[in-house]
């Protein structure tokens, strides 16, 4: 099971952890406690908790208040930003017409399961590698009765050039549909070389107006300018065999796009995500704030 990946279990993990003990929420993914097991749930806030020194080695208090600290500073600023920022850049597109959503390198992504009314009325494809799309369909039959009929499962390994083939394939994708692409978690794994092509091979199979929406790491990321959180971050995506290859600048970021005919509509700085997207929270929960991740950016690009 080597491609079961340890960063989207992590990712479940503190969506599902965020969920689970707030009330006031930057993102409520209700789901993600399901479709970890029990086990898997307390295996990592177990190590997590026992991980503080490595995060905080100044941090005095309980197991549980260590792991509310590395959840809310470590592991949970990234997937709930760039998911608030997805899901809400996806339903205004859906309001000027797109209808179709794709999601690469879906994980244990569960936007398709909890679908709000406005997005049963578009074709939603998630794309991943073959081992982590069985898993995933694995968990989600423990807990729905039945697969959502606008949802389609298609196998893609993003170091191959197999997936856009897939894709086509699928009689419910339409090239002529505007599409929303989501690639979020995807940049910091891919070489530079890898990302840009994969932006054109979309550009090359979704018409004028479809959207991409990414998170990506500035070019001080793997510097000694970075932030000391992004720091413990590489340790850890290392670690998991999961190393981070690339960073960019925004102006490269610009032609990087440009030269697939992709425009930067929407680009948010890390201050500018925790005003937006952690403001509210942060307001109701001011011993436990959550602040945008060190030299990570926002992009929602559209074709043109």
């Amino acid at each position: 099971m080597e491609q079961i990946s340890m960063t989207a279990l992590v990712s479940a993990f503190s969506r599902a952890y965020h969920s689970i003990h707030n009330t006031e929420k930057v993102f409520d993914d209700y789901l993600a406690k399901e479709i970890l097991t029990q086990s898997e749930y307390e295996q990592i806030a177990s190590n997590m908790s026992k991980g503080i020194k490595f995060f905080n080695p100044s941090f005095k208090g309980t197991q549980e208040e260590a792991l509310r600290w590395i959840v809310d500073n470590q592991l949970s600023p990234s997937p709930l930003g760039r998911a608030a920022f997805a899901e809400r850049s996806l339903e205004n597109a859906v309001r000027f017409g797109t209808e179709q959503y794709l999601i690469f390198a879906a994980g244990y992504d569960t936007f398709a399961y909890r679908q709000p009314e406005w997005a049963s009325k578009i074709q939603i494809f998630e794309l991943d590698h073959p081992i982590m799309s069985s898993d995933k369909q694995k968990r989600i039959r423990s807990i729905m009765a039945e697969k959502p009929s606008n949802l389609h499962y298609i196998l893609a390994d993003f170091t191959e050039d197999d997936w856009e083939r897939n894709l086509i394939a699928c009689p419910a994708f339409d090239q002529n549909k505007t599409s929303f692409c989501s690639l979020l978690g995807i940049s910091y794994y891919l070489s530079k070389l890898a990302f840009a092509q994969m932006i054109n091979i979309i550009s090359s199979i979704v018409p004028k107006g479809s959207s991409i929406v990414f998170d990506y790491p500035d070019e001080n990321t793997y510097t000694l300018k970075a932030g000391e959180r992004v720091k413990k971050q590489t340790a850890m995506a290392g670690a998991a065999n999961e190393k981070m290859l690339a960073s960019y600048s925004y102006v490269e970021l610009q032609q990087l796009l440009g030269d697939s005919n992709f425009l930067i509509y929407k680009h948010l700085t890390p201050s500018e995500i925790t005003e937006q997207y952690f403001k509210k929270y942060n307001q109701s929960n001011p011993k436990h704030s959550i602040t945008a991740f060190d030299n990570v950016n926002y992009c929602l690009a559209v074709k043109r």
